[in-house]
């Protein structure tokens, strides 16, 4: 290759690089940021309640799904109008049900063998989760938003390398 194709294709190549640099700089601040919260969700109370036990871990003697599922909308009323659960996470080793709720952030620790309510908390772990994947706006905005940022991530390494390489390319030609 000739010495001046190599030196406009690093300039090209260093557009590109600072262009979509700064194009996808947010997506990675906000993706970075929110994945550093995740990596703690265990340690950290406020974003993940820590699970606690229930008496027994004999399921025998565990409550039905139907009896889990009224006390976790009794217990919330005063929370919300209309409070719908989104899930129930039943832990047989623990004893336990974890009720997460659909529209609030909040996490219900049931003990299966006696319907007895462990603990109510706030949980932000999947709001948090919603907002890292993009799928806090739409699912075709998390589509859309993290093919980009994956593939701008790739072009960002490759157009460094070249960057980083290209110099040394420059110094031995001369």
């Amino acid at each position: 290759m000739h010495l001046n194709s190599i030196v406009s294709f690093l300039r090209n190549i260093r557009k590109l690089h600072r262009v979509l640099g700064l194009s996808i700089c947010l997506l990675v601040i906000i993706s970075a940021t929110t994945g550093i919260l995740l990596s703690y969700k265990k340690q950290a109370e406020w974003i993940q309640p820590s699970t606690q036990s229930g008496k027994s871990a004999q399921t025998e003697q565990f409550i039905s799904i139907d009896s889990i599922h009224k006390i976790g909308i009794k217990q919330v009323i005063g929370l919300k109008n209309t409070i719908t659960i989104d899930r129930i996470d039943i832990r047989p080793e623990k004893g336990i049900a974890k009720i997460l709720y659909k529209d609030v952030n909040w996490e219900m620790q049931i003990d299966i063998s006696t319907g007895k309510v462990l603990s109510q908390k706030a949980r932000y772990s999947d709001l948090i989760e919603r907002i890292h994947d993009g799928s806090f706006i739409s699912e075709s905005f998390k589509l859309g938003s993290m093919t980009y940022l994956g593939l701008g991530l790739l072009i960002l390494t490759f157009s460094g390398l070249g960057l980083w390489y290209g110099p040394k390319v420059i110094r031995n030609k001369k």
